[in-house]
C-alpha cells in the first residue's frame, strides 16, 4: 500500500497529490511516469511525475478528474492509500546539452512539463516556460514556474489574465525576438503539440513532445499505446513518452485517442451510480 500524504485542489478540475513511495522517489527522473491502481477492482492508469523528493521519499502527481478512475482518485484524502504505485516507467527526457530551452505546457500538460523546466533551471540552462489555459481560473503552478525559469509567459484563450492567445503565438514571438533555442519541449493536447512542431520545424530547432496515448500495462506488452513516428509505430511506454516532434503523426494519434471514449463515459457513469447507491452522490 502507498499512503497519500497530502491532497490539494489546484482549481475546480485539477488535484495535486503527494504519495509516499521511497523506492520510486530515489530513481524517477523528469519525463518518467508511474502506473497506479486505487484498489483491487480498479483499472491501471498512467500519470507522469510532477515532482519528487528523494529525501522525504515522496512522489507528487497532478491530475484532472476526467475519467472514472481519476474522478475516484480526486475524492481520496490524506491518510488513504493506493493499492499499486509502480515505476518509474518510460524514459527520462533527454535534457543534457541544452543551453537555451523553451518548455511549453498546455493546460494539465503544464504539470508534466514542470519537472523538465525545473531540471534545466537547476542545471544552469536559460529556460523560458510558456503555458496556455482556457481561462485565468485554471492557471496552475505559476509561482513554482517563476522560481524555476528565466521567463514565464502565460496565455489564455479568453484573455482573462490580460494575455489572450495561443502558446504557439508566444513561441513564434520569442523566436522572432531572437531567442536562439536549441531545445523546445511541448506537453499538452495533441493538437497543440502538432502546431508547436510546425512552428519550430522551419528553424530546425530540436523539439520533443511527450505523448500520452491510451495505456494499459506500461511495459510494452499490450500494444495499446502505439504512436506512429516516421514510418514506424513505437510504444509510448517503453520507447517514449518523448518523441521527435517533427516525426510524430499527430492526426493518427488524435484518431486513436478518441476511439474508446464511449467506454470511458460508460465507466464513469457506472462509477457515479455506485457512489449514489452508497449515499455519496450529490
Amino acid at each position: 500500500m502507498y499512503p497519500i500524504i497530502e491532497v490539494e485542489a489546484l482549481n475546480d478540475e485539477v488535484t495535486r497529490m503527494v504519495i509516499e513511495a521511497p523506492a520510486i522517489a530515489k530513481k524517477i527522473r523528469p519525463g518518467q511516469f508511474i502506473m497506479l491502481r486505487i484498489d483491487e477492482e480498479g483499472e491501471r492508469i498512467p500519470l507522469t511525475m510532477n515532482d519528487c523528493d528523494a529525501q522525504a521519499g515522496t512522489v507528487t502527481i497532478i491530475f484532472q478528474a476526467v475519467g472514472a478512475t481519476t474522478a475516484k482518485l480526486a475524492k481520496m484524502k490524506a491518510g488513504d492509500s493506493l493499492l499499486d504505485f509502480a515505476g518509474p516507467l518510460g524514459n527520462p527526457t533527454e535534457l543534457d546539452g541544452a543551453k537555451r530551452a523553451c518548455v511549453i505546457g498546455g493546460g494539465l500538460g503544464t504539470a508534466i512539463a514542470f519537472p523538465q523546466a525545473k531540471w534545466l533551471h537547476e542545471h544552469g540552462v536559460e529556460v523560458d516556460v510558456i503555458t496556455g489555459f482556457r481561462t485565468e481560473d485554471l492557471i496552475i503552478l505559476e509561482d513554482e514556474i517563476n522560481e524555476n525559469s528565466s521567463r514565464q509567459i502565460i496565455m489564455t484563450d479568453d484573455g482573462s489574465n490580460g494575455n489572450k492567445g495561443l502558446v504557439t503565438q508566444a513561441l513564434q514571438q520569442r523566436i522572432d525576438e531572437g531567442a536562439d533555442y536549441d531545445l523546445v519541449l511541448a506537453v499538452g493536447p495533441v493538437i497543440m503539440m502538432k502546431f508547436v512542431a510546425a512552428t519550430t520545424k522551419p528553424y530546425g530547432i530540436k523539439t520533443l513532445v511527450s505523448m500520452n496515448p491510451l495505456m494499459i500495462d506500461g511495459t510494452g506488452m499490450c500494444g495499446g499505446c502505439r504512436v506512429k513516428v516516421g514510418d514506424e509505430y513505437l510504444h509510448a511506454c517503453v520507447d517514449g513518452p518523448d518523441f521527435d516532434a517533427h516525426l510524430v503523426d499527430y492526426d493518427d494519434a488524435m484518431r486513436r485517442g478518441v476511439q474508446y471514449r464511449s467506454f470511458e463515459n460508460a465507466a464513469r457513469e457506472a462509477n457515479e451510480g455506485r457512489d449514489c447507491m452508497n449515499g455519496k452522490g450529490e
